[in-house]
């Protein structure tokens, strides 16, 4: 996804679309992905998530290929619709399989430095994929428009390398992941699909029932609803930071420093949590108050070198908050519902995400970024205090 992430938004310029249409795009991704969300985690908990997680990469390997040969935006929107079905697919599935694998293989493993560490892969991946998404552009920047090589833009090649990554994944799932058969009959699907607005019920009535999951997720929606305004802005004041023939480089190189910074976080999550004697909410609260100090920190800066240090080390915070908070959720999740709690999570994330995104955005509209991201810092001291209740909870 990184090689696909670097380039994007310039090969929809290269297409000719606007700003408003590029933003209508993604707001298309963000609602399928939402709907779509909490119904595909309750199938993935019945159906398995193998199989699940390959019908959501062959939805994205599609999306690509309708990417990479259309122009207009009706095509594209279905393209990115595609992408959204992919992501609500995806989510709660092979990570729902690794934790129940652990549970088997090794019963009492600490799983906190073991998330941490795929978690760590995950990012690392995204980052050194934005670099290679970066860099392809200019292998063929010299080559005739009209070769297929380049696609419809020359931003096209990293797409067809996406594309290549995409069937990588596919085979290296079929045969490398393991889970135990379950029935795939027709009757049986259509049950699960029958099954999914009780399972969407008694997924939520779990998470509001259990206080600990209620107050994971009250964190994890604020978190996004102050940090998210921050990792989609942050370009545009890097922008006015340098001369305009600089920035497109200066903000693809940051994108992978980001990414590979929120990779070095997730990497020391687990000796950092030692420090905290193994509880996990007292870690969250910390991480979530170095945000605070780090988002007003970034809201300052006047200088391009501040600014690249300071944003960095915010993401850093972002890594290390992560296999904390997923170690919470993986405690208090059943086996046979925690493909659906975790949908339940990454739906009020994006949520969060999205209301951030028009409240704040509407604030950095009249009064600035700036002041729009020490607004934000609001929504995460309360994550703080919601994160120490949560700790108080889990003592005994």
């Amino acid at each position: 996804m990184g090689v696909i992430v670097a380039v994007t938004a310039l090969a929809l310029q290269g297409r000719g679309l606007g700003v408003g249409e590029i933003g209508a795009l993604f707001a298309v991704y963000a609602a399928v992905a939402m709907i779509a969300e909490l119904p595909f985690g309750g199938v993935a908990d019945g159906v398995g998530r193998k199989p699940v997680f390959l019908i959501a990469t062959i939805a994205s390997l599609m999306a690509s290929i309708m990417f990479i040969t259309s122009d207009a935006f009706w095509p594209l929107a279905a393209s990115f619709g595609l992408v959204g079905l992919g992501r609500a697919l995806r989510s709660g599935t092979l990570d729902a399989w690794y934790v129940e694998e652990l549970h088997v293989r090794a019963p009492g493993v600490e799983i906190q430095p073991l998330l941490a560490r795929a978690q760590t892969a995950n990012f690392a991946g995204l980052g050194f994929g934005a670099i290679v998404g970066g860099f392809l552009p200019g292998l063929v920047a010299g080559n005739d428009p009209s070769d297929p090589l380049v696609g419809r833009t020359v931003y096209d090649v990293s797409y067809g390398a996406g594309i290549l990554l995409t069937l990588g994944v596919i085979v290296y799932t079929v045969l490398l992941v393991r889970e135990p058969a379950r029935p795939m009959n027709g009757a049986g699907v259509r049950r699960e699909i029958r099954a999914v607005p009780r399972t969407i019920i008694e997924g939520a009535r779990l998470a509001i029932s259990h206080r600990a999951l209620l107050l994971l997720l009250g964190i994890l929606t604020l978190m996004l609803f102050a940090t998210n305004p921050v990792e989609v802005l942050w370009p545009t004041v890097v922008q006015t930071m340098l001369d305009p023939e600089r920035a497109a480089t200066m903000v693809g190189i940051l994108t992978a420093g980001y990414f590979l910074a929120i990779a070095a976080g997730a990497s020391l999550a687990g000796q950092i949590g030692r420090l905290f004697g193994g509880c996990h909410a007292l870690m969250l609260a910390a991480v979530l108050a170095a945000l605070i100090v780090c988002q007003i920190a970034l809201a300052l800066q006047a200088s391009l070198i501040g600014f690249i240090v300071v944003f960095l080390v915010f993401s850093v915070m972002l890594g290390l908050s992560e296999s904390p908070a997923a170690s919470i959720l993986h405690a208090y999740s059943p086996d046979n519902r925690r493909s659906t709690i975790l949908s339940v999570q990454s739906l009020l994330k994006q949520l969060g995400a999205m209301v951030g995104l028009l409240v704040l955005g509407a604030v950095g509209e009249t009064e600035g970024v700036d002041i729009a991201w020490i607004a934000g810092t609001f929504g995460l001291a309360a994550a703080v205090a919601f994160a120490m209740l949560l700790a108080r909870h889990m003592r005994p």
